[in-house]
């Protein structure tokens, strides 16, 4: 479950128990308007709070994190979010085709790993170099790179420093490819475990077809 579907799911359990607090409040208590709607939003504020700890804690139960991991793991993702801005604020600063792809790929690639261990946080230990080295590389390789092709003159050390800056983006691409892959290996490796489980629930299941009035041990001697 994504933390926008659970701030939803807050907002729809909420906003109800406010409204009906408000009533309770200004009604039978008579505590009058102003009283009643500050008592209704802090009780829309607790319940919020303490639903969001309670969505906390059903998730560190169930991908078996501690308190600590889970709320750095959500710092690491809030953290490689802004990065992915700042890749993002380089796309109008690159002079050619292939550079855009290069950085659309980079792009993809990284909001596609944050996305997975979004939605499961247990998967940001199949990724740790991503979001330890690899995106920060991405992100000064690429703002290097753009502020080099921004210069109005250029002389032949620059153009190889261009040059080798492509070439060292491309490897990063590659890296964060496999990145994607480490990220997606337990999937994988459970969708064999579940197609080969199908596969022999089947062969167990499957009986020959018979003639009409075709008994088994003629199958057999047919055989």
């Amino acid at each position: 479950m994504t933390q926008v579907i659970q701030t939803v799911i807050r907002h729809i359990i909420n906003v109800p128990v406010m409204i009906t607090s408000w009533l309770i409040f200004f009604f039978p208590v008579e505590l009058g308007f102003l009283v009643s709607s500050a008592l209704a939003v802090v009780t829309y504020l607790t319940s919020n709070f303490a639903i969001k700890k309670i969505q906390q804690r059903s998730i560190m139960k169930k991908y078996d994190l501690t308190s600590s991991e889970y709320f750095h793991i959500r710092k690491q993702i809030k953290e490689a979010t802004a990065k992915v801005r700042t890749l993002n604020n380089h796309y109008l600063k690159v002079r050619s085709v292939s550079s855009f792809k290069q950085l659309f790929e980079l792009n993809r690639l990284a909001k596609r790993i944050i996305a997975l261990v979004k939605a499961n946080p247990k998967k940001f230990y199949q990724a740790e170099n991503f979001f330890y080295a690899h995106l920060d590389s991405a992100v000064e390789l690429t703002s290097k790179y753009t502020f080099l092709v921004s210069q109005p003159s250029k002389n032949k050390e620059m153009k190889i420093a261009l040059q080798d800056t492509r070439e060292t983006l491309e490897s990063i691409n590659s890296i964060m490819e496999d990145d994607l892959k480490n990220v997606l290996a337990s999937d994988m490796e459970h969708l064999r475990m579940e197609l080969d489980f199908a596969k022999l629930s089947v062969s167990k299941n499957e009986k020959p077809l018979y003639l009409k009035g075709e008994t088994t041990n003629e199958r057999k001697y047919l055989e």
